[in-house]
C-alpha cells in the first residue's frame, strides 16, 4: 500500500511537470484545431503547390522543401504539395542507377521535414523513393505528412511508365483522406493515362485530386507540353475535381505548375522553368460549371446512354437508310 501511495503521489506530481503541461497544452491545441477545421472551416483548404528543380542532389532538394514550407506558412497554406521525387530525386532522369541513392541521408533529411511539418503545423505531400526489401526495386511515392510530423500514409506510383520499371515497383491501392472537410485523393504523374482510376475516385466521392508529376531535365520542348496539363484539364471537368498539379521545373521543363478548377480550368500557375509556389484556395461550397452532372451516374453504372426508355422504331434501327 506505500508503494502504490507513493506511485500515486508521484504521478500526481508528474501531472505538473513542464513536459506533461506542454503535452496537455498541445493536445488541447490540436482539439480546438480539429473543432475549428471541422464547425468554422466546412469544405474549406487553402493549398500551397510547389516547384522547384529537383536534383540528385538530397541536400539541395531539401534546402528547397524547407524555404517552401516556411513560405507555405507564411501564405497560410494549410497543406503544402511537391511534386514526383521531389527530395529523393528520379532515377532514370536525376541519376542512373537506385543504387547511387544515398537511403540513409534520404531517411535524415525526410526526418527533417518531419520534425519542421510539426513545428509550422503543416500537412505535406512529398515527393520521394520509398525503399523495400532487397531485391525488391522501391516505390515511387508520396509520403503524406501531419502536422504531429508523422507518415500517416504512403501513396505509391500505381502505373509506372516502360522505363520507370527498370528502376520502381509499382504500387496497388489508393490514399483518400480527409482534410477540413474535404476529400482529398493522392497520384503520381503516369497515373494520369488511365481514366479509370478517376472514375474510381469519383466513385469514393473525393473531391480534390493532389497529382506529382516529373517532366523535366528535357533536352527540348516536347509533346508534354500539349497533353499534360490539358488532360488534368479532362479530369478534372469529367469528374468534377479540384485538382493541385506539381511539376518540377528543371530546365526543360514542358509545363509549369498548375491549379484546376472542377469545370477544368486552370485557376492558377507558376512560371515554365523557375521555382516558385502559389496559393490555392479550394471551397466546396462554390458551384462550377459541370455539363455532365445529371447523367455521370449512368455512365459510371455502365449505362452508356441517357434514353429513358428502350427505342422500338424501325426507322431507328435501320442504319443504313436515310
Amino acid at each position: 500500500m506505500k508503494t502504490s501511495g507513493f506511485i500515486g503521489r508521484l504521478s500526481q506530481l508528474n501531472r505538473f511537470s513542464l513536459p506533461a503541461i506542454v503535452f496537455r497544452i498541445r493536445i488541447r491545441l490540436n482539439v480546438i484545431r480539429i473543432l475549428k477545421e471541422i464547425v468554422l472551416d466546412p469544405g474549406q483548404l487553402t493549398i500551397a503547390g510547389c516547384q522547384f528543380a529537383v536534383s540528385a542532389s538530397i541536400e539541395q532538394n531539401a534546402k528547397q522543401i524547407v524555404i517552401f514550407l516556411h513560405k507555405a506558412k507564411k501564405g497560410g497554406a494549410r497543406i503544402v504539395h511537391f511534386s514526383e521525387c521531389a527530395l529523393s530525386g528520379y532515377a532514370g532522369k536525376d541519376f542512373d542507377s537506385i543504387d547511387n541513392l544515398d537511403w540513409s541521408l534520404l531517411i535524415e533529411k525526410t526526418k527533417l521535414i518531419l520534425d519542421l511539418a510539426e513545428t509550422l503545423q503543416l500537412w505535406v505531400l512529398l515527393g520521394s523513393t520509398h525503399r523495400l526489401t532487397a531485391p525488391n526495386k522501391p516505390h515511387n511515392s508520396l509520403y503524406l505528412i501531419s502536422p504531429q510530423g508523422r507518415i500517416v500514409d504512403r501513396y505509391d506510383k500505381r502505373f509506372c511508365t516502360q522505363s520507370d520499371l527498370d528502376y520502381y515497383t509499382p504500387g496497388n491501392r489508393f490514399v483518400i483522406f480527409t482534410i477540413n472537410n474535404v476529400r482529398c485523393a493522392l497520384l503520381i504523374c503516369f497515373d494520369l493515362r488511365f481514366p479509370e482510376i478517376y472514375r474510381a475516385l469519383k466513385a469514393e466521392n473525393v473531391q480534390c485530386i493532389f497529382q506529382s508529376f516529373y517532366n523535366a531535365r528535357q533536352t527540348k520542348p516536347s509533346i508534354h507540353t500539349y497533353i499534360m496539363r490539358q488532360t488534368m484539364q479532362c479530369r478534372a471537368a469529367t469528374n468534377y475535381f479540384w485538382i493541385s498539379m506539381t511539376n518540377s521545373s528543371g530546365r526543360y521543363s514542358p509545363y509549369a505548375s498548375c491549379f484546376i478548377t472542377p469545370d477544368g480550368r486552370i485557376a492558377n500557375q507558376l512560371k515554365q522553368n523557375r521555382p516558385g509556389l502559389m496559393i490555392n484556395a479550394i471551397d466546396t461550397r462554390e458551384q462550377f460549371y459541370d455539363a455532365s452532372e445529371r447523367f455521370r451516374p449512368l455512365a459510371m453504372k455502365g449505362i452508356l446512354t441517357n434514353a429513358s426508355a428502350e427505342i422500338k422504331d424501325p426507322r431507328s434501327e435501320n442504319t443504313t437508310a436515310l
